[in-house]
């Protein structure tokens, strides 16, 4: 029973990266038919990741309230609607509608699932875990890629994802009892308590692990909603065949993470993101080459190295916090990783409509000196706890 379980919670969490990577894909198609300036992403994925910083401080308290098998059950269920909005979308308000129940669910799966799966489980499944969001993400822009080759059907793109997340909805649903037999069975007992944000923000490591969040994931939503925009304009490729390259990103995010979990029980978490980081940073560095395939390749390393900080930074966040706030810390992790997923794709298009997506790596580069420094300062405070 608690192996099925495993195994329905991995699978939720592909289907949380679905509608992640499917926006940035099908943005070339979207913003060219609708006859929109290229910044107009902003808004869509604005209102998206406003609804998930709500949701992510939010979540302590409702999985306290409801429990979190059916905040689960809810939230995918919520982003199933959101992706069928977004397939019968005919302008830029009805994608921006549909984002605000898209940005709830996906807040409250993500926060909800680490917190349970970091308290419950080794490292290697928290690895795991994040590895079955990079199959999410890779799946998605393969199969955009070949609606937008039907005359760039990137509504077909979205209804045929519609139908995976239902069924993960179904799944989530008929899986309730399954959570009660697990934790009764496991004895698994709730000790996280409902903690301030500015009780958080006292403690000199917790503020330090934020600024990694927060610059990491600077280095994944760039990817994410501007990547394929990058290879389109920057490199030349047309939107079909920058979605099939992009895809490689995702590829090596998975892959990064997929490797992170078999070897996390020989390499100490602190070890693979401090190796993760040395990766990434060879990575952007490839992207400036003028050839588009360099520059998929430096994608694709930049997805392999950058991949494995999430999900050890969230292993590590009970070792750094205890256990009993580890649920308040998570929620409010999850709101600064996404408000930087908020931010730094609109910061990014703002800049690439005055000057030119050629910016990529340069906005890379920056992303990742403001994580490697603050990881530097987190190893530090760590070293402190002992």
């Amino acid at each position: 029973m608690a192996t099925l379980l495993v195994i329905i919670i991995f699978a939720t969490y592909v289907g949380l990266g679905i509608p992640d990577s499917l926006f940035g894909t099908a943005w070339p198609a979207i913003y060219t038919e609708f006859d929109l300036p290229i910044s107009c992403s902003n808004f869509v994925t604005g209102i998206m990741y406003l609804g998930t910083i709500v949701s992510s401080l939010l979540s302590a308290r409702l999985t306290k309230r409801f429990g979190t098998p059916l905040v689960v059950a809810l939230s995918t269920a919520s982003t199933a609607v959101a992706i069928l909005g977004f397939s019968y979308s005919q302008n830029i308000f009805m994608l921006c509608l549909f984002s605000i129940p898209l940005g709830l669910g996906a807040g409250s799966i993500d926060n909800v699932l680490n917190t349970y799966v970091a308290l419950n489980y080794k490292a290697t499944y928290v690895n795991f875990l994040h590895c079955s969001y990079g199959v999410g993400v890779a799946l998605s822009p393969f199969l955009m890629s070949l609606a937008l080759k039907n005359s760039n059907n990137w509504q077909g793109g979205y209804r045929t994802m519609f139908f995976f997340q239902l069924a993960l909805t179904i799944m989530c649903f008929l899986s309730i009892p399954i959570w009660k037999k697990v934790k009764e069975q496991k004895a698994i007992v709730d000790e996280t308590r409902v903690v301030s944000i500015p009780e958080l923000l006292k403690i000199p490591i917790a503020r330090a692990s934020l600024v990694v969040y927060y610059g990491s994931c600077a280095i994944e939503s760039v990817c994410l909603a501007w990547g394929s925009t990058f290879l389109v304009n920057s490199k030349g490729l047309t939107p079909d065949k920058a979605a099939q390259m992009i895809t490689f990103y995702f590829i090596g995010m998975t892959l990064g993470r997929f490797l992170s979990g078999v070897l996390v029980n020989k390499i100490p978490p602190k070890k693979i993101i401090v190796i993760g980081e040395s990766i990434t940073l060879v990575a952007i560095l490839l992207t400036f080459a003028g050839s588009p395939n360099i520059a998929g390749v430096g994608l694709f390393l930049i997805g392999l190295g950058n991949g494995p900080v999430f999900p050890n930074m969230t292993h590590l966040t009970p070792i750094h916090m205890g256990r009993d706030v580890s649920q308040s810390f998570i929620g409010l992790q999850g709101a600064v990783a996404y408000a930087s997923i908020l931010l730094s794709p609109i910061t990014f298009g703002l800049l690439a409509e005055k000057l030119s997506t050629d910016i990529f790596s340069i906005f890379q580069i920056i992303a990742f000196v403001i994580t490697s420094v603050s990881t530097l300062v987190m190893m530090k405070e760590s070293k402190k706890l002992k």
